[in-house]
């Protein structure tokens, strides 16, 4: 399939347009005052790209313009869904290739919530046509796309927020601000962070013909093309390292971003990784089901583990991090946060902040993550903010970028069996040019991998 060509001068006039109304109208006002709707368009309108765009017609003005997505079915159904929550009561626009869609709207946010093989031709595409854009988590599958989507946000002067919302997740900002920032850990030099959760499909469907409403050629795009088995939505696409970063991509850069924010942390000085299928033999699955990470700083190791299978280590906390100084300890996950200092002393707790009466919706949307929607609309807030007011979001591209290219280095490590060092001004694997060759995973036929000194 030949994509479609960009028409870079309407993009180009585009962003020059939404440029100039940013920096003469739209930042002279609080951005809670904003009465022009964002003109909105979402890629990949799966379970996850739509839990973000209601997220965000909750917090903003918005006018959803268009969808795209592969699959017919999913896009009629976010069609309808659109209509009913968005104050116009419009259904949006449907397209199946999402470049057509960006071609022929004049787009001032995309949100990008497709598989993650997909996230960095999406993204560089969507910043090139003139849009701010949100991005999911992993930015990238490898870390020379990320270094790609980096560039592009630099260059066109656009905000990037990466979907890692534990940076505005309200009772984890609290643990930051009065157990970390205060000083009560004292010196930290280890964090563990885990995963434990049987979430690794390893099932062995037969291959079947593609639905009529499946455009399953587009969906593969750039990855590896594999036989058909089923559609791959929601978890299928995840078990496949063909497509994905496995569990350590999925999971471990949210634990491992929330650790190096709460730290202050930037690039790690090393990665050393090791893992593989130990239990989990049977089935198509290619992800590891078990991993261990280690992302080492002056002083200070951070260390990540998951299993699907067994049990958790602590079953109070399955998904969490935590942060261990010689003062004290701080235990956090996605619904509470729990300090234990050193010696005995007070344990202060807090937990996650749900906001069922304000958003009474949020009750009736299928599948929501009740205990995420309030850090995804603060997330969207201060995404809006960084539009409005000038300066970088708190999960900024820079910052999504260094923690998915961690992980992704995890998994290099992983298979070659030797700690990486990265130098992200050379762009390379330092000293290693086996490594630095997997920097860059190959693409499909015609698809052109991005380069980051030409976006």
């Amino acid at each position: 399939m030949k994509p479609l060509k960009l028409n870079r001068r309407k993009f180009i006039k585009g962003g020059t347009a939404l440029m100039a109304l940013s920096s003469v109208g739209v930042q002279a006002m609080p951005w809670s005052d904003r009465k022009i709707p964002y003109k909105v368009g979402l890629i990949g309108t799966g379970w996850y790209g739509k839990s973000d765009l209601f997220r965000l017609i909750q917090v903003a003005e918005v006018e959803v313009i268009a969808l795209a997505d592969p699959d017919q079915n999913l896009l009629d159904e976010a069609g309808k869904l659109v209509s009913q929550r968005q104050k116009s009561g419009n259904t949006p626009k449907k397209y199946t290739h999402y470049r057509q869609m960006l071609e022929e709207n004049d787009l001032d946010i995309v949100l990008v919530g497709s598989p993650d093989h997909w996230h960095a031709l999406q993204a560089i595409d969507s910043i090139q046509a003139g849009a701010h854009v949100y991005l999911q988590k992993p930015i990238s599958v490898d870390v020379i796309e990320g270094e790609a989507i980096l560039a592009a946000a630099r260059k066109h002067n656009k905000v990037v927020q990466i979907g890692t919302q534990r940076r505005s997740t309200p009772h984890l900002v609290d643990a930051k601000k009065n157990i970390v920032d205060k000083g009560l850990l004292g010196k930290v030099s280890h964090a563990e962070m885990c995963c434990y959760y049987h979430m690794r499909a390893n099932g062995d469907p037969e291959v079947q013909p593609v639905p009529d409403f499946f455009d399953y050629d587009l969906w593969v795009g750039p990855g590896p093309m594999r036989p058909f088995d089923g559609l791959p939505h929601r978890r299928w696409w995840r078990t496949m390292m063909e497509y994905s970063n496995g569990i350590t991509g999925d999971m471990c850069v949210h634990m491992f971003d929330a650790v190096r924010w709460t730290l202050g942390l930037g690039w790690p000085k090393s990665v050393f990784a090791t893992g593989g299928i130990y239990v989990q033999k049977g089935g198509k699955s290619t992800i590891a089901d078990t991993q261990t990470a280690t992302f080492h700083y002056d002083e200070l190791d951070c260390v990540w583990t998951h299993r699907s299978w067994g049990t958790p280590q602590d079953p109070e906390y399955p998904w969490a991090y935590k942060i261990y100084g010689d003062k004290g300890t701080l235990k956090a996950s996605v619904t509470k946060y729990e300090f234990v200092p050193q010696g005995g002393g007070e344990i202060i707790k807090g937990d996650v902040v749900y906001e069922r009466e304000k958003y009474p919706e949020d009750l009736t949307e299928k599948d929501i993550e009740l205990h995420a929607a309030p850090a995804t609309r603060d997330h969207m807030r201060d995404f809006l903010r960084a539009i409005e007011q000038g300066g970088r979001p708190v999960a900024d591209i820079e910052e999504g970028h260094i923690s998915t290219a961690s992980c992704i280095m995890a998994n290099m490590s992983m298979k070659l069996g030797r700690p990486l060092v990265y130098d992200p001004e050379k762009r390379i694997i330092v000293n290693d040019e086996e490594a630095t060759r997997l920097l860059r995973r190959p693409y499909r036929a015609p698809y052109q991998h991005p380069d980051p000194n030409f976006v």
